[in-house]
């Protein structure tokens, strides 16, 4: 066991504690090191599809909202690569995901006290002793031999995992797979007849669309798109509402009742399950010029229709679908399909068993989380246990955003610190949220 007490350990290093490990990394005030599972840093790897792009401006990177002097800015990566001009000339806000996860992976490169190839397996908590901490037991993917470290606070961010349907991950990954195993099946999918894709958010529209440049070198492949939806609808990328992705309305988001949070979520729809507007207008541009002098039977979109289950057969699979709103049953051959239904959040296996006595649940399956994102325990501890994960229901819309990502963990530093490492932005919106001043 180390005896070194560190002030922070951070279990997971996707893009929200990269961002914390690059603030921490300019600040001597915490001490933390960060471990993950896998061998070295890539994000969604599956779904790097070429001139796909984020659906948040370039400002959104891990540092700029907290410190835009930063050597870890994406105008810093793109100085740095001599890519100044060309994204400059380029005019675009959005950033291409390859070339995110390139700035990503440029990041990680420079920090010290990110071990990769580490697995969490499990985390103490020592509240009895002298200085409260936690003690947290790492495992090296490659011996399987463990090392035990301690700190006085823990940030959970281990990130999401694909939401599958009942039974489907029984079926073979070349044939039935989830949108994040997309590249790495890709092969096996342009070798098919007949591909369906179900889902109708942005990653879907992405598969489907690169999908189309594909078919148009292999004119016999059909392709077919099914969205529980209405419809495919497009993210609410208007200006006010936009401000849903402050921190101002974090404040007022977290300081509603459960029910009222469970509501406004249903309000802010439009801004967490919608597609891109650029890219419906590329999928619509492209299939109106596919479609000028005869209707393409080759593809088939249908909204409105719920896939129940999928059967294996000789010749490929039948989908069991549902249409809703007219409430008719049918089922549909196809010979592979990918499953763009989401993710849901990731907890280590230790996390429940260790910890589920001990905080406080706002309902069943539903923690408690405070404003600075501390999971709110029974007793009043000062060794405190933050998580960047699952936190709509907590903190709004925008637990996902990338750009709130940066002011979260400022709060988390701030906290830590017991002092002001980084400021946070006031005065954001020209809305306001509460009616309490009037009271």
């Amino acid at each position: 066991m180390e005896n070194k007490l560190y002030d922070l350990i951070g279990i997971g290093i996707g893009p929200f504690n990269l961002g914390m490990a690059a603030l921490l990394d300019q600040t001597d005030e915490i001490d933390a090191i960060f471990f993950e599972k896998t061998p070295e840093f890539v994000w969604h790897p599956g779904m790097l599809i070429e001139t796909m792009d984020l659906q948040v401006p370039f400002l959104a990177d891990l540092v700029t909202f907290a410190d835009p002097k930063s050597p870890y800015t994406f105008m810093n990566y793109l100085h740095e690569h001599d890519r100044m001009f060309p994204f400059f000339f380029h005019r675009h806000f959005e950033v291409p995901r390859q070339e995110y996860n390139h700035y990503l992976q440029w990041v990680a490169k420079q920090l010290e006290g990110l071990y990769f190839g580490n697995t969490v397996v499990d985390v103490i908590d020592k509240k009895e002793a002298d200085v409260p901490h936690y003690e947290i037991v790492v495992e090296e993917t490659s011996t399987g031999r463990k090392k035990y470290y301690q700190a006085r606070h823990i940030v959970m961010g281990t990130g999401s995992e694909p939401l599958i349907l009942d039974g489907l991950d029984r079926l073979p990954n070349e044939d039935v797979m989830h949108s994040s195993r997309y590249l790495f099946e890709k092969d096996h999918l342009l070798k098919a007849k007949h591909v369906t894709i179900v889902g109708s958010g942005q990653s879907a529209l992405e598969v489907f669309l690169d999908l189309l440049e594909e078919q148009e070198r292999d004119t016999e492949m059909k392709l077919s798109l099914f969205t529980r939806s209405g419809g495919l609808f497009q993210l609410d990328t208007a200006k006010f509402a936009q401000e849903m992705f402050t921190p101002e309305f974090v404040d007022y988001f977290h300081k509603l009742s459960l029910d009222q949070r469970k509501g406004a979520l249903d309000n802010l729809g439009p801004l967490r399950k919608g597609i891109d507007p650029d890219t419906l207008t590329r999928l619509y541009t492209k299939l109106y010029h596919r479609t000028a002098a005869m209707k393409d039977s080759r593809v088939h979109i249908q909204p409105m229709t719920e896939i129940e289950g999928i059967e294996a057969t000789e010749d490929g699979y039948l989908l069991q679908c549902r249409q809703w709103q007219e409430e008719v049953e049918y089922t549909y051959p196809t010979d592979k399909v990918v499953l763009a239904t989401g993710y849901k959040p990731h907890f280590p296996d230790w996390f429940l068993p260790r910890f589920k006595d001990d905080i406080e649940w706002e309902e069943e399956g539903i923690y408690k989380v405070s404003r600075d994102y501390q999971l709110c325990f029974n007793d009043d501890r000062q060794h405190h246990f933050f998580t960047l994960t699952d936190l709509v229901h907590s903190h709004g819309a925008g637990a996902t955003n990338l750009g709130l990502s940066v002011i979260r963990n400022i709060h988390i530093i701030n906290t830590i610190a017991e002092k002001e490492i980084y400021r946070n932005q006031k005065n954001t919106t020209f809305q306001q949220f509460s009616a309490e001043d009037y009271k």
